[in-house]
C-alpha cells in the first residue's frame, strides 16, 4: 500500500494495493500490522456506513472528549472530502485539507483525533465507510458550519443538501475553546 502525508499533520492518504485479472478485483481495506507501521491504530470501535445522493454535505463533524480517529473511504461514488484541525494551539489551527476519494481510485484517508472531518457527495450517490476509534457518543459531539468563513474551505458545491443540525452548526470561534480537542 502507498501512504502519503498530506499538508495537516498525521492527516494521511492510503492506496490500497489491488490485484486485479479477468474475473475483478481485490484489495484488504484495513490489515492491522500494515496499518499501524504508519501510526493507525489497530483498534478500532466502530464501523459506521452512510449513503448519500449528489450534493449532499455532512460535516463538519468531530467529538471532544471521546475523540474519534477515522479511517475513510468510499465504496461506491465519489466525495470531496476534508479534515480540519480544531486544536487551539496547534501550528495547523484551522487549516483543511481537501481529497476527492473515490470508489474507482480505492483511496483512504486517515484522520487522527482533533480533527473535524466532513464531505460532499460529487456523484449521483456514494456509499461512504467510516471506521472510528471511539464509538459515537452524542454528549461529545461537536459540529462546526460547513462555510465557515474562517476556514474559507474550497467546497465544490455552493448549496449543499444539509442536516438540520448541520445548518444550524456553530461557526468555530463561536464554540468555547476548552470545548475543543486539546
Amino acid at each position: 500500500m502507498k501512504v502519503e502525508p498530506t499538508s495537516l499533520p498525521g492527516v494521511l492518504r492510503i492506496t490500497p494495493d489491488v490485484y486485479e485479472d479477468e474475473r475483478g478485483h481485490f484489495l484488504e481495506t484495513f490489515q492491522a500490522g500494515r496499518y499501524e507501521a504508519h501510526g493507525i491504530p489497530a483498534a478500532f470501535a466502530q464501523d459506521s456506513l452512510s449513503f448519500s445522493r449528489k450534493g449532499v454535505l455532512r460535516g463538519l463533524h468531530l467529538q471532544w472528549p471521546g475523540a474519534q480517529g477515522k479511517l475513510v473511504y468510499v465504496l461506491e461514488g465519489e466525495v470531496f472530502d476534508v479534515a480540519v484541525d480544531v486544536r487551539p494551539g496547534s501550528p495547523t489551527f484551522r487549516r483543511w485539507a481537501g481529497h476527492t476519494l473515490g470508489a474507482g481510485d480505492r483511496t483512504q484517508l486517515w484522520i487522527p483525533p482533533g480533527y473535524a472531518h466532513g464531505f460532499c457527495v460529487l456523484s449521483d450517490g456514494a456509499l461512504f465507510a467510516y471506521k472510528c476509534t471511539a464509538p459515537y457518543d452524542p454528549k461529545c459531539e461537536l459540529a462546526i458550519r460547513w462555510d465557515d468563513p474562517d476556514l474559507a474551505i474550497e467546497w465544490p458545491v455552493m448549496a449543499p443538501l444539509l442536516s438540520p443540525k448541520d445548518a444550524a452548526a456553530p461557526l468555530l470561534r463561536e464554540i468555547d475553546p476548552r470545548r475543543l480537542p486539546q
